[in-house]
């Protein structure tokens, strides 16, 4: 079900809620947390669906703050309310506010907030410089961003360290979870020698593939070389990785953007499920926990600054 509630107030979307909630008997009891999507309007659906989708592992209430014109003269606030089949096992409510109306998005959200839960605030794209001191992130648990959509993303990280509170993270970060798990598993086999040297290689914008360089710098204490490659068919983020041992190499190399391919030395190659991970997915992820993530903190704060000064980055290698 959807409802339009044109030129309205927060009380009035307030007051509709409630009573949709007794007339078609939704509950908010079963709700684990506030999801706070802050958009552009016109690009926030993308975002609604994988909410909707993440909504079945956690059920909760997705309010979605689309920033209209502000130069507009006309200040006004406008809003849809989808529940039921259309909200998945969430409730949306979408504020589209024009003009002054959007000078104070906190005023916006509080009187929605599911009371007693903690709030989660996802930029989708255009972050504030920084988000913990924003309206909405100075009220969430976590903030979410996503520095692929940046069209510097080595920048778009950069400012991320610069301001980062614990509670930030970015799905650049989310979507290495399966690399980082087969890496140290890997490593977490005989023979248990040092790496001494480490090459990573990704697409030239892919955030993923800098994090992933920076955690090996950091967490192996080698330089690692970071080269530019482009995969088959133009396939962007992370292409392979090579761990050097005194044994021999292990390269771990996603060529396609499902299966990759794991060579050890003294071993047969092994075909590995590694998919690129979808929106729904990071969200999924990160709405699991809603403590800092300690790692992602020491990675960007510490470990990205040490990388992009120390590491060598070879640009127009060979495709992975």
């Amino acid at each position: 079900m959807i409802v339009d509630l044109p030129d309205t107030t927060i009380s009035a979307v307030s007051k509709t809620l409630v009573t949709l909630r007794e007339d078609g008997g939704a509950v908010a009891l079963g709700r684990v947390l506030t999801l706070v999507i802050v958009s552009s309007d016109g690009e926030e659906e993308e975002a609604i669906e994988a909410a909707n989708d993440a909504s079945r592992e956690h059920p909760m209430r997705v309010i979605v703050v689309c920033r209209v014109d502000a130069s507009s003269s006309d200040p006004r606030l406008d809003a849809e309310i989808r529940v039921g089949g259309d909200a998945g096992a969430s409730e949306v409510i979408i504020l589209r506010a024009h003009g002054e109306a959007a000078s104070n998005e906190e005023s916006l959200v509080t009187g929605l907030l599911l009371p007693d839960a903690p709030v989660v605030a996802w930029w989708p794209s255009k972050p504030p410089q920084d988000v913990a001191r924003s309206p909405i992130g100075a009220i969430a648990q976590r903030r979410i961003t996503d520095s692929s959509t940046d069209e510097d993303p080595e920048a778009a990280l950069l400012r991320l360290a610069k301001h980062y509170k614990p509670g930030d993270t970015d799905f650049a970060w989310t979507r290495l979870t399966l690399w980082r798990a087969q890496l140290a598993a890997v490593l977490d086999q005989p023979p248990y020698e040092d790496v001494t040297a480490v090459s990573v290689s990704g697409a030239s914008d892919s955030p993923s593939t800098i994090l992933l360089a920076a955690w090996l710098q950091l967490a192996l204490g080698v330089d690692v070389e970071h080269e530019f490659t482009t995969g088959r068919s133009g396939i962007g983020g992370i292409h392979g990785v090579t761990l050097t041992r005194a044994s021999g190499d292990i390269s771990l190399a996603r060529p396609e953007s499902t299966i990759a391919s794991l060579e050890q030395p003294d071993q047969p190659t092994h075909d590995i499920a590694l998919p690129r991970r979808t929106l729904r997915d990071c969200l999924a992820e990160e709405l699991r926990r809603l403590d800092p993530d300690v790692l992602y903190g020491a990675v960007l704060t510490t470990g990205l600054p040490h990388f992009l000064a120390e590491t060598t980055t070879v640009k127009g290698a060979a495709a992975v």
